[in-house]
C-alpha cells in the first residue's frame, strides 16, 4: 500500500487569486517512510506573497526569482504522487490549491477519491481537540524542534509521523500473520491488523494438582454456585 503524505506553502488563501510556491512529499509503503521525498519551489508568476502567508512560512518573492512555474513541476509531482493515496491536513485547502493549478495547465484534477484528510481522522479520534499539526505532535511526542517556520517538506515529514499514529499505523504492523498485516477496511480509514490462529494451543500454566484442588473446590460449593448455571461446570 503506498500513501503520499504532502503540504503545500502559497502566497496566500484564496485558491482562484493565490499560488502554489512550495511542494512537500513523503512516500509511505505500507505505513512506513521509504526515505523517497519529492519537494520543489514554484515562481508564483508575479502573483505576490501576502503578508500574512510570508510571515507564516517565511518564503519571500525575491527567493523564488529563479524557481519552475508550476507548469514546469506538475508531471514531477503527478509522477511522483501516482499509484498512491494522497493524504494532508485540511487536505481541502491542498488540493483546492493543486487542482487550481492543474486546471489552469489543463491537465485533469485529483478526485477526492484519491485523498485522505488527516484533519478529518484526527477530529473523529479526538473530538475534543485541539487538531492542529502542531497540536498533535505534541500530542503524540514527535519533536516540532526544527520547525521555526512551516515549510512544505518538514510538515509532510511532521504529518507522516502524526498520520501512522493517528491510524496506529506501528501497532498494525506487529500483527502475527503477515498475510493480513496492514490490510485496509473498507469501510474504514485505519489498518485493521489480523493475528492469526495458533497452530497449537499453549500448554496450561497449572498443574494436575491445582486443577484437581480447583475442581474439588467447585464439587464443594454445590449446584447454586452462580458459573455452574453457565454450563461451563
Amino acid at each position: 500500500m503506498r500513501e503520499i503524505i504532502f503540504d503545500t506553502e502559497t502566497t496566500g488563501l484564496d485558491k482562484t487569486e493565490d499560488r502554489i510556491i512550495e511542494i512537500g512529499c513523503v512516500e509511505l509503503v505500507n505505513r512506513f517512510p521509504t526515505g523517497k521525498t519529492f519537494h520543489t519551489y514554484v515562481n508564483p508568476q508575479g502573483h505576490p506573497i501576502h503578508p500574512d502567508a510570508e510571515a507564516v512560512h517565511g518564503i519571500s518573492a525575491a527567493q523564488l526569482e529563479d524557481k519552475p512555474v508550476f507548469a514546469n513541476v506538475a508531471n514531477d509531482f503527478l509522477e511522483f504522487s501516482r499509484g498512491g493515496k494522497l493524504i494532508a491536513h485540511n487536505a481541502r485547502f491542498d488540493m483546492g490549491f493543486i487542482n487550481s493549478e492543474l486546471t489552469r495547465i489543463g491537465i485533469g484534477i485529483i478526485g477526492p477519491e484519491d485523498v485522505i484528510d488527516t484533519l478529518e481522522i484526527a477530529k473523529r479520534k479526538h473530538p475534543m481537540g485541539p487538531n492542529s499539526l502542531d497540536a498533535l505532535c505534541r500530542r503524540y511526542g514527535i519533536d516540532l524542534s526544527r520547525r521555526s517556520k512551516h515549510g512544505a517538506l518538514l510538515d509532510a515529514e511532521l504529518l507522516a509521523e502524526v498520520y501512522i499514529e493517528l491510524v496506529g499505523g506501528k501497532q498494525a504492523m506487529l500483527g502475527l500473520d503477515g498475510r493480513d498485516a496492514g490490510k485496509e477496511d473498507e469501510n474504514d480509514d485505519t489498518v485493521i491488523a489480523r493475528i492469526g490462529s495458533r497452530p497449537q494451543p499453549l500448554p496450561s500454566l497449572i498443574t494436575e494438582a491445582e486443577r484437581k484442588a480447583h475442581e474439588a473446590m467447585i464439587e464443594r460449593l454445590g449446584d447454586t454456585a452462580v458459573w455452574k448455571k453457565t454450563g461451563l461446570y
